[in-house]
């Protein structure tokens, strides 16, 4: 059995400011190095930041914050995206990090994977954003739905609704994954992401726990043999990885 160091990195971007946001994650990268972690992952659209304002505001009135994201959104390849590889590759760490790309006149939630030698393993885009943000982002489709092989096994990622999708987790699962990378923002829903809002030690929530259940249910015993792609698999036991959750508070 492979036991994998993993961090689930919970951090504050720098609000409206795409170098600054990026800066601070490369100086976390740098610190969960020293802390043996050798995969990470990091919030939904964290750089430059989540669009809040789609959810808060009208839309007569969004004109400027959508403006504002397009300017410091990320292009693929771009400074920024050298600058986060180069920072897995210093550290030899996994990591995954959610963006707002900005490809040609359009806006998407995207989620790169870099692997330890800083290799761009994977860009995918969230397929059907959630709500509010089908005002600002575009749609993606299934390309991302797909695991990939890295340094410390067979990665899949979602973006929060999509979890609510059985077929986009089984998708998935069916494909290999052995650890699974979930990005959502920060909370700002109240009582629909935070329990019971007073007690800081409280559970999840219903819905969070939900999503557990079923994806804990979908991921049964997997038949040995080729996958959808025609990629030998190994028995389920082979494929076994123990995530050490290492808790990181950042501010």
């Amino acid at each position: 059995m492979t036991v994998i160091r993993a961090a689930a990195v919970q951090l504050s971007p720098v609000l409206y400011s795409r170098e600054k946001t990026v800066e601070k994650i490369v100086g976390k990268i740098a610190e969960l190095r020293s802390r043996k972690v050798q995969f990470a992952t990091f919030p939904e659209a964290i750089v430059p930041y989540y669009p809040y304002f789609t959810f808060l505001q009208p839309p007569f009135k969004l004109a400027a914050e959508h403006l504002r994201l397009m300017d410091q959104a990320v292009t693929i390849p771009s400074p920024a995206t050298d600058a986060l590889g180069e920072a897995a590759r210093q550290a030899g760490i996994v990591v995954s990090i959610g963006v707002n790309e900005r490809d040609g006149g359009s806006l998407f939630n995207t989620q790169l994977l870099f692997d330890a030698d800083g290799t761009l393993i994977q860009r995918r885009r969230k397929t059907t954003p959630t709500y509010h943000e089908r005002i600002l982002w575009g749609q993606g489709d299934g390309r991302g739905l797909i695991a990939v092989d890295s340094a410390v096994g067979r990665i899949g990622q979602l973006a929060c609704w999509e979890h609510y999708n059985p077929l986009a987790r089984y998708a998935l699962i069916a494909d290999g994954e052995q650890i699974h990378a979930a990005m959502f923002p920060g909370s700002f829903g109240g009582q629909l992401f935070s329990g019971t809002g007073r007690d800081q030690r409280a559970q999840p929530c219903p819905r969070i726990r939900r999503v557990r259940r079923e994806r804990h249910g979908l991921a049964g015993p997997r038949p040995t043999g080729p996958d959808r792609r025609g990629h030998r698999r190994s028995d389920r036991s082979d494929l076994a990885r123990v995530v050490h959750r290492d808790h990181l508070a950042a501010g």
